[in-house]
């Protein structure tokens, strides 16, 4: 069984879930007011990664993925534009999900949005402030963070040392300067919703433990997200389950930064924004997946031209075996007890390497530890074909095939179909090499380069394919 990493406890530890066989899930996702940088897209390979890995080993998956549509942030570009909150919000929700499909992630199982929690959200702050741990002021709703037992756990830090440095924006009268909103006054021009204690709309905060109790229950397995969102987001959320008496998550899990060629993690206040719409112009959107896959979900990444293209070269050489040994179809589909079938019946081959994959994966989601394997395999399968076996090779291909899909990393062999212009001039390469005619052999090349054709060298000669 799988082990992850738990910030509220700061260990690796066993998975264990609430219901044998199923995993509930719910990562923290968009404020859908701008276009989807890369830290976004790191989370949400993250979490597809995954999402996939525990389907593909059997179990079922209830994943569930907000999207923020009422925020200061939308309400200021609405402001900006001269449009409705809605339209901001609807047009970037669409980006977002444009960029999703073409870094192949999969739709959540549910995609609650936070307009469509306000009454509940209501009811929860009402709740709060009958406990007496949330107070009224003139700017809205806060909760009381020295009356929640343990605040600070996803910060591992206590409430004394978080209170360091920390002071009260003028006209928030709050409290004590890590209380946060629950519930905010209405504003004129701003959308603002009927509540017992005033009009206004809901806090960030109270949106994602509202919707995530609501669709998962009491108790639920993962709460996921970026490593920025664990302290104050997600131990705003806790701490809102905590006055309440409900069981929260179960485990969390957050990921690493997406940072620049300094070190520096990249955002939008820091200038160093690079929006995923730039990088999938540029660049095969499975050269980002890989990239994350290289780096353990817990550390830092560099996103930069070199490590993209260093990735799209790496997919070329999975792309090249898929070609070579004609691998497509249902293979990528095929989950782990098949594929344990399958290598026991011979179909496959490498068991070995099935075993040692689950292992790197089942220890804190190791992916570079699972591609190296991946990649084992491919070279294992040249060399087999290279050294006439090509039936072995074709299994041993077939294995990295199977396990690039439990991780949702496509392999794409390409078209290969020539006409028979095209054939002709390979069968003219091919001669050219074989009298050592390498200035005619380089300039058949070049005509196929030029037909949009990629040619390859291999033991059996010149393959080509767009």
């Amino acid at each position: 069984m799988l082990s992850l990493h738990d910030t509220a406890t700061g260990e690796v530890r066993r998975l264990e879930l609430r219901d044998p066989g199923r995993v509930s899930m719910y990562v923290c996702g968009p404020t859908v007011y701008d276009a989807p940088h890369l830290g976004h897209g790191r989370f949400s390979l993250v979490f597809d990664v995954l999402r996939r890995y525990l389907e593909w080993t059997g179990l079922e998956v209830r994943y569930v993925s907000n999207i923020t549509d009422v925020d200061d942030k939308i309400i200021a570009r609405a402001r900006d534009e001269a449009r409705s909150e809605s339209e901001v919000a609807r047009d970037q929700e669409a980006s977002w999900w444009a960029a999703m499909e073409a870094l192949g992630v999969k739709r959540p199982t549910e995609v609650p949005h936070a307009t469509a929690y306000v009454r509940r959200m209501v009811d929860v702050v009402g709740e709060l402030l009958d406990s007496g741990a949330a107070y009224r002021t003139s700017t809205g709703v806060y909760l009381s963070v020295d009356a929640v037992d343990g605040y600070g756990l996803l910060a591992r830090q206590s409430l004394g040392s978080l209170r360091v440095g920390a002071r009260v924006d003028p006209g928030e009268e709050k409290r004590s300067p890590r209380d946060f909103a629950l519930w905010k006054a209405a504003k004129e021009g701003e959308p603002s919703w009927e509540a017992p204690f005033g009009r206004g709309r809901p806090g960030w905060h109270t949106e994602c433990v509202v919707m995530s109790l609501d669709l998962l229950g009491d108790g639920f397995d993962i709460h996921g997200g970026g490593e920025d969102l664990a302290f104050p987001h997600h131990e705003n959320e806790r701490a809102q389950a905590v006055v309440l008496g409900r069981s929260f998550a179960r485990h969390w899990v957050h990921n690493g930064w997406v940072v620049d060629a300094t070190g520096e993690k990249m955002s939008k206040s820091l200038g160093n924004f690079t929006s995923l719409e730039d990088l999938l112009r540029r660049a095969d959107g499975r050269a980002y997946r890989l990239l994350v896959l290289r780096a353990h979900y817990r550390s830092p990444i560099e996103v930069s031209p070199l490590t993209v293209a260093d990735a799209e070269e790496a997919l070329g050489r999975l792309d090249a075996m898929a070609r070579r040994f004609g691998l497509a179809g249902g293979l990528s589909e095929m989950s782990a007890d098949e594929a344990e079938e399958k290598a026991a019946s011979g179909e496959l081959a490498e068991a070995g390497a099935l075993g040692d994959f689950r292992r790197k994966m089942d220890d804190d989601l190791d992916t570079p530890g699972a591609l190296a394997t991946i990649f084992e395999l491919v070279k294992a399968a040249n060399v087999a074909a290279d050294s006439g076996s090509q039936q072995l090779g074709a299994q041993i291909a077939a294995t990295a095939f199977v396990l690039c899909g439990s991780l949702g990393l496509a392999v794409e062999p390409g078209s290969s179909e020539l006409d028979a212009a095209t054939a002709a001039l390979v069968a003219e390469r091919d001669a050219a090499r074989k009298r050592r005619d390498f200035v005619r052999a380089d300039e058949v090349r070049d005509q196929l380069s030029a037909a949009g054709w990629v040619v390859e060298d291999g033991p059996s000669g010149t393959r080509v394919h767009r």
